[in-house]
């Protein structure tokens, strides 16, 4: 070990307090110090937190004079689709699946902490009569999706499963599939891969340590996934199964379709390289990103950036909300568009920043649990590369059919186990009384509906 370089090095990006404690640890407490040191590139993340900060300060304020809503010709609608034209879509991208060319990618870094669990939230399971979980119902989805697309097409197209977890979620995630014989999928189609991580930094920029011989670490966000990309080899992998679509989403949503082919064959025929399905926004300040354009690029925009007058404003031809573009974290991409964002606009796009409670190191050696928000961590979102897409377009579905996100435990206001159990429960009577089906019980007396 060269502590003196590695002081040396520190000292030159202000980083020097990371090793304050060295004399004081013991022979394998310094060597794992100085291999978390040594494995972090210091130059690169302290202008991460420069260039991100630097970057806050020229967009403070709200974006409304800045704001495009999504152009009506490249804002598609499931309900305002002729059911004809809904065919040709879910017929386009059912042949893409059967030939082998679609893909999808979970992003599965969380864990179920505020569901009051410590495993992934994917082994979650809500309350289901099966006792399904997350992982399974999708799974499962995937698997039905591949038997739709040959019985259309006569062709027995694979679809991947890449799944992109946390430092603490691939192992158990891995074992999870394996234990369950990765419910009917072939195990080379599924392909887990871990996100990098960022540490976390004090409001000054000082790289903080949770132990004296320990970095604060934490993942760099959804939006890690680029860079991931690249290192874990998955772009590579992707292009030798000759993958030209991907559908990308989060885990927590119970009612996601998996690799919806209405959704691909709309992006199919629209010749786009990037797509987002969302939901009409229920109110004007419901609490959801808009998917906009900000300064002539695609942006997802918080409701917290946009004042009350904007989010009201209604188009004159329907009378629906100007900006309605709910985001739901789930979106469309092609290799050739991942392949230019990996390789070029990856390194352009700055940081977000969270600021966070971090556990802390005292300047006497004491560890401090912060009562208020003392640090921040770095992030990147998944939806920032809407701004690199030359050609664009946003897929509007129904709410009661396609988002039921699964983010609290029961007790909450919204999105809890009971809410989304309730949301699948209702999807599938509607598949069944769309299908001519009627509920009894055994006296043979019609059992009311469950409400919408």
């Amino acid at each position: 070990m060269d502590i003196e370089q590695l002081q040396k090095e520190l000292t030159q990006y202000g980083q020097q307090h990371l090793l304050q404690f060295w004399s004081s640890l013991n022979p394998e407490e310094q060597e794992e110090l100085y291999r978390d040191i040594s494995e972090l590139n210091v130059s690169e993340v302290t202008r991460f937190f420069a260039d991100t900060k630097y970057s806050l300060k020229q967009q403070q304020g709200k974006l409304d004079d800045r704001l495009q809503p999504i152009p009506d010709e490249i804002h598609g609608s499931i309900v305002r689709t002729k059911p004809s034209i809904l065919q040709e879509y879910e017929n386009l991208g059912l042949e893409h699946i059967g030939s082998g060319k679609v893909a999808v990618l979970l992003l599965a870094g969380g864990q179920g902490t505020r569901l009051g669990v410590s495993f992934p939230k994917g082994m979650y399971d809500v309350g289901l009569p099966s006792g399904k979980t997350l992982y399974q119902l999708q799974a499962e989805r995937i698997r039905r999706l591949e038997v739709l697309a040959q019985d259309k097409t006569g062709r027995q197209g694979s679809i991947p499963w890449y799944i992109m977890t946390s430092e603490h979620t691939k192992e158990p995630t891995l074992d999870f599939f394996k234990r369950h014989d990765y419910f009917g999928l072939k195990d080379e189609n599924l392909i887990v891969f871990e996100q990098g991580m960022l540490p976390a930094f004090s409001f000054d920029g000082r790289i903080i340590l949770e132990k004296k011989h320990k970095i604060s670490k934490a993942p760099d966000g959804n939006g890690g996934l680029y860079r991931a990309l690249k290192q874990k080899g998955i772009l590579a992998d992707l292009e030798t199964r000759g993958i030209e679509s991907i559908h990308v989403y989060c885990v927590d949503n119970i009612l996601v379709k998996m690799a919806d082919p209405v959704f691909i064959g709309y992006c199919l025929t629209k010749g786009v390289e990037c797509g987002a399905k969302v939901v009409e926004k229920a109110f004007p300040t419901e609490a959801v990103g808009v998917v906009c354009k900000v300064d002539g690029s695609y942006q997802v925009v918080e409701y917290s950036e946009i004042t009350l007058e904007t989010a009201q404003k209604r188009k004159p031809d329907d009378g629906r909300l100007a900006f309605s573009a709910g985001s739901i974290c789930n979106h469309y991409f092609t290799t050739n568009f991942i392949r230019r964002v990996v390789n070029h606009d990856e390194a352009k796009l700055k940081h977000h920043i969270a600021e966070k409670k971090i556990t802390y190191v005292g300047e006497n050696g004491d560890i401090v649990t912060p009562e208020r928000p003392n640090g921040i961590k770095l992030e990147k979102f998944v939806f920032d590369v809407f701004q690199c897409a030359r050609k664009f377009a946003v897929w509007e579905v129904l709410r009661e059919d396609e988002f039921s996100p699964l983010k609290n435990a029961d007790g909450a206001e919204k999105d809890t186990p009971t809410t989304a159990r309730h949301a699948l429960y209702s999807l599938h009577q509607r598949f069944i009384l769309a299908a001519g089906g009627r509920f009894i019980d055994e006296a043979g007396t019609t059992i009311p509906l469950i409400p919408r």
